[in-house]
């Protein structure tokens, strides 16, 4: 069914569409697609942590894990996760247990910081005249909430298939002194599942910015959630700055938060040796060092690289069903109207949604009222502002398969008639 439908068939299939909407309200459902958190299936897998280390207290290098020290997070786990985040073992930190909180710490000292200043930073941005950060939209809300707290101004930037824009980005930063940071997602981004191209890369670490001290924000987080066979790669961006003449540009961040416990994982950091002596000088007035025994937990748990690749294909056993199952609603229940289009990620734990502009706030509205809880339309905009209000983020990953199901079916009976009252609406305007 296209959406140029004649005038009666689109009346038919409003009608339609509000006897469907009738039956799901009636149904009394309870269900939530906000958050794209880790089953209990998927936390399962990590049982096993809550035994360890047991007696078993000293690190490969002999230090004492119930003591205090090792600023730089045990040896033996950066040596695990160095090759995924594609960070150098000695440019990399352990440390923590989220990679937002790294990301709010280092905006944090690049603000406040007056001992030692930021690498290539002529002063704290706490007395710049203006602070912005480049948005790729759509992204992730919690990465626009940490700009809102301090005040940062949010430019958006629109992705494509193989990253943002690069000559929207490259102009804003060649000539704005203001623009001290750019958020990334490089592989599998929330929500839309993009992953950068190395051209992408390549231009993101060579591009002249006016910011002395511009960064890239580097969010790693699903550099090893892979939804297929394929491990899907991205370019080294270390290795790309350091080569255009830009060492310090980048700060990458990491985290276990979705491959063991949520609530009990690792953090990492990775930049320059300039870059983590900054962070490091800093951190070290905040704490006397890392939950080691968690790091050492973590160690055994996992034991290496093959260990970590094992451990996410289990993952995936458990996500790739769930994905496919939205993809196939989806595909019944709203190929071929013209309503909506959907992504089909090969990694990462969302679906991108996007429905007819100006419908996404009314499908979310729809849907809170029979049951279902999506996240607010907006969110994957600086500001909570999509400009198209057509953009849904939808997270397969915590509902067991039956509620997902029922889920994804009663998103797309909102779909339709957010999307039929409008084409209805339009035409007779």
């Amino acid at each position: 069914m296209s959406t140029t439908a004649d005038p009666q068939a689109l009346a038919d299939h409003l009608e339609q569409a509000r006897r469907d909407y009738a039956e799901l309200r009636a149904q009394g459902l309870h269900l939530d697609l906000t958050r794209g958190k880790p089953s209990a299936r998927q936390l399962d897998l990590s049982t096993p942590l809550l035994s360890l280390p047991g007696a078993h207290h000293t690190s490969a290098d002999g230090t004492d894990v119930r003591n205090y020290g090792a600023p730089l997070g045990l040896r033996e786990l950066r040596e695990i996760f160095s090759p995924f985040l594609r960070v150098p073992v000695d440019q990399l930190l352990a440390v923590g247990n989220s990679s937002l909180e790294l990301m709010h710490d280092t905006v944090v000292h690049a603000y406040l910081g007056t001992t030692v200043p930021l690498p290539g930073s002529p002063r704290r941005w706490a007395d710049e005249e203006r602070v912005a950060f480049l948005c790729p939209v759509p992204g992730y809300d919690r990465h626009f909430g940490v700009c809102e707290r301090f005040g940062i101004e949010m430019i958006p930037v629109p992705l494509t298939p193989d990253g943002p824009d690069m000559d929207v980005v490259e102009e804003l930063v060649r000539t704005d002194a203001g623009i001290k940071g750019m958020w990334c997602v490089p592989k599998y981004s929330n929500p839309d599942g993009t992953t950068y191209s190395d051209e992408t890369v390549r231009r993101l670490a060579a591009m002249p910015t006016a910011a002395p001290d511009f960064r890239l924000f580097w969010d790693d987080a699903y550099s090893v959630h892979h939804l297929t066979d394929e491990e899907v790669q991205v370019a080294d961006v270390l290795t790309a700055c350091a080569e255009a003449g830009h060492p310090d540009r980048a700060f990458v961040f990491g985290s276990t938060s979705k491959i063991t416990h949520a609530g009990a994982g690792v953090a990492f950091f990775g930049g320059s040796p300039a870059n983590v002596a900054w962070l490091r000088h800093y951190s070290g007035k905040r704490s006397i060092g890392p939950d080691k025994v968690n790091q050492l937990r973590h160690v055994l748990f996992l034991e290496d690289a093959d260990g970590l690749r094992a451990h996410m294909r289990a993952h995936r056993d458990i996500l790739r069903p769930k994905f496919d199952a939205v993809r196939r609603v989806f595909d019944d229940q709203l190929g071929g109207t013209g309503l909506a289009a959907w992504t089909d990620p090969k990694g990462g734990y969302f679906i991108s949604l996007d429905v007819l502009e100006g419908c996404a706030r009314e499908v979310v509205r729809l849907a809170g009222e029979a049951g279902i809880a999506l996240t607010p339309a907006g969110a994957t905009h600086p500001y909570g502002d999509d400009p198209t209000d057509s953009v849904i983020r939808i997270a397969p990953s915590y509902p067991d398969l039956e509620d997902l199901l029922r889920t994804a079916h009663g998103v797309t009976v909102c779909v339709r008639l957010a999307g039929y009252e409008k084409l209805v609406a339009d035409r007779a305007a």
